[in-house]
């Protein structure tokens, strides 16, 4: 059993009967305390979707649930779900635009390296890798002689999601972003 500070996003837990699938967690350092920091989670009933937020004590001990994580490729949107398939068995997976919101703007056909979270034989979440490389389809013109130091200017990538890149980059060029801070990280590989 971990701690709730060992606790990471997508994790899924065991809470007052429960299986809850951690979205969003929060750490805050209270002052007057006597050295301890407190979690809020964001957490996501796996059978009902109601949202839970419960603020732990960074040794209170959380039961994980039965969690599995399978390679996967984004394949189709039907309607409000996006499709997956198995790397390895080809097995479909459907999961609800709502549940993958955060991860929505930074995949696409060509993304690599990402997991679809398995919980009791139901895909409850996508996980995302640390860097997805995205092309630029819509950015001001470059400026010649601009160092990777200087200024920045909004990109418009291919899956819409707008980040700011530095001047030298053009329209048409690959970058690495880095999913949980949805920054422009470096040029991607081509």
């Amino acid at each position: 059993m971990p701690k709730a500070s060992e606790i990471k996003k997508n994790a899924a837990i065991e809470f007052n009967g429960k299986t809850y699938i951690v979205r969003d967690i929060e750490r805050s350092v209270p002052q007057g305390r006597a050295g301890g920091s407190l979690y809020r989670m964001r957490m996501y009933d796996i059978v009902t979707g109601s949202k839970v937020d419960e603020t732990f004590k960074d040794s209170d001990m959380l039961d994980l649930a039965d969690l599995r994580r399978r390679p996967a490729m984004y394949s189709y949107l039907d309607g409000d779900e996006y499709v997956f398939m198995d790397n390895e068995d080809y097995t479909p997976y459907h999961l609800h635009k709502d549940s993958i919101a955060d991860e929505i703007p930074f995949f696409n056909e060509a993304t690599e390296g990402m997991q679809v979270v398995i919980i009791s034989d139901a895909p409850v979440a996508l996980d995302m890798p640390t860097s997805v490389d995205l092309e630029v389809v819509e950015t001001d013109p470059s400026i010649k002689g601009a160092s990777a130091t200087s200024r920045t200017k909004p990109a418009v990538l291919s899956t819409g999601v707008t980040v700011q890149v530095p001047e030298y980059i053009a329209t048409g060029d690959v970058v690495k972003v880095n999913v949980a801070e949805r920054k422009f990280m470096s040029r991607g590989d081509k």
